[in-house]
């Protein structure tokens, strides 16, 4: 919702939840050739009512990425060990790339301006805060800055978006992106 505007009613809250989740389901399957009627059908709502909320699929596959990096937003803020918290967040983040990516390739392939500069930046900030407790326990080396942390989430996070990326490699080189930081 933009500024300015009224808030969604209870009824069209739950639609746009439904319609999101079930868009991610659908694109994360089928990839870019998934239709706006089939996430509509999986939401059990009317095409018209997606349309309402995202007036094209670009749209939709915007707002899938916002919500994505947002989520992990706060599960990060949620990550109370501050010896594992930090890794424990990357893994999240690049096992979302790998999960999120037909909805990345899409949107690149269509040149979408996908416009989540406040969902990067709630990422940085909760990266920053993450890696200044993992500083403080001891358990990521002090001269490590948050640019570079969040250089290793671009670089790993785009690994994770090649189909040759499997789980196994996905963890054998986060291993090493960890020995490296770690003091």
């Amino acid at each position: 919702m933009k500024s300015g505007e009224a808030p969604l009613r209870a009824d069209a809250q739950r639609n746009r939840a439904a319609i999101l989740v079930a868009a991610a389901s659908t694109f994360a399957e089928r990839g870019p050739a998934a239709t706006t009627e089939e996430v509509a059908t999986r939401a059990g709502v009317a095409v018209g009512t997606v349309f309402r909320h995202f007036p094209t699929k670009d749209a939709l596959l915007a707002a899938i990425m916002k919500q994505s990096l947002l989520r992990l937003s706060e599960q990060g803020a949620g990550l109370d060990d501050p010896a594992s918290a930090l890794f424990d967040f990357i893994t999240l983040v690049v096992d979302e790339a790998a999960s999120t990516r037909t909805v990345v390739e899409a949107l690149a392939r269509q040149g979408v301006d996908v416009e989540i500069g406040s969902a990067v930046q709630a990422l940085q900030d909760t990266t920053a805060a993450l890696l200044l407790q993992a500083q403080q326990a001891d358990a990521v080396r002090p001269d490590v800055q948050v640019d570079e942390v969040m250089a290793l989430l671009t670089a790993t996070s785009q690994g994770a978006l090649h189909a040759a990326w499997d789980p196994g490699l996905r963890r054998r080189t986060l291993a090493i992106v960890f020995t490296g930081l770690k003091p």
